[in-house]
């Protein structure tokens, strides 16, 4: 059995106004570097130097990374005596990317968040 959502259609034109906007914002989100940041930002603020150390990126790299995220307004950068703090850009963002984490993990709220009415895994 599947599971019906109620969701309603834009139309064509909001649909691709929609969509040109959302592009840039997924475009960079759709590198897997980026979207490590990104998940770790979901959990708490950090330094540069906090995100090397938990990716194993170096700083360069990360800096390169976190760039067109903070063009597309996705990380803010806060400056903290002589390091920046990065964040995500707005709440708004963290429950979805946590989702996101939570469901592409194997735990039982991941798994639990897919299943269906009958118990199936779509």
């Amino acid at each position: 059995m599947t599971q019906t959502l109620d969701i309603h259609l834009l139309e064509p034109e909001t649909a691709a106004t929609r969509a040109a906007a959302l592009a840039p914002l997924l475009k960079a989100l759709g590198d897997e570097n980026r979207l490590t940041l990104v998940l770790l930002l979901a959990e708490r603020p950090h330094t540069v130097r906090e995100l090397t150390d938990a990716t194993g990126m170096g700083q360069t790299l990360v800096s390169h990374h976190l760039a067109p995220l903070r063009d597309q307004g996705l990380v803010t950068v806060t400056p903290r005596g002589r390091a920046n703090v990065y964040a995500l850009c707005c709440d708004a963002l963290v429950t979805p990317m946590r989702l996101l984490a939570t469901l592409a993990s194997s735990s039982p709220e991941g798994l639990d968040a897919c299943r269906t009415a009958d118990g199936a895994c779509d």
